[in-house]
């Protein structure tokens, strides 16, 4: 580029930033490579201006939950034992398996996570958790969709969501291993979106590098925007896809596209399901699944007054018991109409610690959060719904997910691989073998998806004293 081509970007991006009061992001231009420019205007350029000032001027997405406390009832559910009412389950699993049989069935797994809070410095589906197999996130994930797909008959497609961060290790770590065994053409990844950290008193667009902009990816809520700029929407559409499970990479116990979860959100008329477990503590590091103005609503773990989420009924149960755990069922129609429309899905605000450059180009370490960060939520779509249910999961069934490193007393890989064996040893026994306790178990899900796909298979009172990983023979 010529002196006077970069002379003329220079004076565009001047006009375009300090408007905004952002001039600052070229306060290194003179120090920098005609490629670091390029980059830099590029990265300029591509963010959403509209939005950007909208975020900084008001407290985007913020609800006083202490105000209306007095408003918030528990959410209407169905509880364990309802859904154990046989003619209620059989017809929910019918359902299920009908969609599934018929295609309209497809599967998003969020993994836009890296792993460094494991001391993994990789996606963190990449992450091997498998109790004996070693298995990663990703391999169990995706054969249980495959193994899934085989009982029905078809091929469920799956759309994995990556960040900036993990997109490119992410595509070469699933092509390398052949994706699993599933059909090239049924995976298909997308990127979500990102969007600058703010300094918390100036709101100045905070510097990575002298060429680089501080962003984070938007949050999970981005899922929608990244969908549709994707063309993803569009092409379910037109496969034929009604029905979308939605859950995260970091739990290995996932019920992927559970019939049972899949036909009571079917039956029900639900344009969003979600899964959600009993709560044992107020202050339990979950979302709490509320009704408030007739809607349901999710308050996170960190905005609940701890008066309401310490609140008990009669029998001395928590009152607001529901936690989510970030599996949801949506209606692909409904998706599409909260895709267009732009405001559907707040931004929240966190304030956080970032690193960054100074005025004089120095790296700051802060000690304290120094900087705002935005993010969107997929459980804000859940107060637009027309109809929306909630429907309970024991956790021992389908929720361990691996967050912390040791010495963390719980969701860390030990912990979770220990849930992972727990839940294969009660499968084993209740077809009738007999089964060492804390003894390493892992079964593929091409052999059994659940307990009743073991009964037969093993004779009554055979003995597991050796840790077993029973794969696909």
């Amino acid at each position: 580029m010529s002196a006077a081509l970069e002379d003329s970007l220079s004076a565009a991006l001047t006009r375009l930033l300090e408007p905004l009061g952002q001039a600052h992001l070229l306060r290194f231009w003179g120090e920098l490579s005609t490629e670091q420019r390029q980059r830099l205007a590029l990265q300029i350029r591509s963010i959403d201006w509209d939005t950007f000032t909208t975020l900084t001027a008001a407290e985007a997405g913020q609800q006083d939950w202490e105000q209306v406390a007095g408003q918030v009832s528990p959410p209407q559910a169905l509880s364990l034992l309802e859904q154990a009412n046989p003619q209620r389950l059989r017809a929910a699993v019918a359902a299920g398996e009908e969609a599934l049989a018929e295609g309209k069935v497809g599967f998003i797994l969020v993994a836009g996570g890296q792993g460094s809070r494991l001391g993994f410095e990789h996606p963190k589906g990449m992450f091997p958790i498998g109790p004996v197999s070693g298995r990663s996130l990703f391999q169990i994930l995706l054969e249980h969709a495959r193994a899934r797909g085989l009982r029905a008959g078809v091929s469920v497609p799956v759309y994995i969501m990556t960040s900036p961060q993990t997109d490119s290790e992410t595509r070469q770590f699933l092509q390398a291993n052949r994706w699993f065994g599933y059909p090239e053409d049924d995976v298909r990844i997308f990127c979500q979106g990102v969007i600058p950290a703010v300094d918390r008193q100036t709101h100045q667009i905070l510097l990575a590098e002298k060429d680089e902009l501080f962003v984070n990816p938007d949050g999970h809520g981005g899922c929608l925007a990244a969908l549709a700029r994707s063309g993803l929407l569009e092409e379910m559409r037109q496969r034929g896809i009604e029905q979308l499970f939605y859950g995260q990479v970091d739990n290995p116990l996932l019920q992927v596209c559970q019939p049972a979860l899949l036909g009571h959100h079917l039956l029900s008329g639900s344009e969003v399901t979600t899964q959600v477990v009993r709560k044992t503590d107020p202050g339990q590091r979950v979302g709490n699944v509320v009704r408030w103005q007739g809607r349901t609503q999710i308050i996170e773990y960190s905005d609940i007054p701890p008066s309401l989420a310490a609140q008990r009924n009669a029998g001395g149960e928590l009152r607001f018991w529901a936690g989510s755990i970030a599996v949801h069922v949506f209606a692909r129609e409904f998706l599409e109409r909260c895709a267009a429309q732009a405001e559907t899905l707040p931004f929240h605000r966190a304030l956080k610690k970032v690193a960054c450059l100074d005025g004089q180009g120095r790296r700051i370490q802060p000690a304290e959060p120094n900087a705002i960060k935005f993010e969107r939520f997929i459980f804000d779509l859940l107060p637009h719904a027309r109809e929306a249910i909630v429907v309970e999961v024991d956790p021992a069934l389908g929720f361990a997910a691996v967050k912390n490193a040791p010495p963390a007393p719980a969701e860390t890989p030990e912990w979770v691989q220990a849930a992972i064996s727990r839940l294969h040893r009660h499968w084993l026994r209740q077809a009738g073998a007999e089964v060492s306790d804390n003894l390493p178990v892992e079964i593929s899900p091409f052999v059994a998806l659940d307990s009743a796909d073991l009964m037969g298979r093993i004779r009554s009172g055979e003995s597991f004293t050796e840790p077993l990983w029973w794969g696909p023979e």
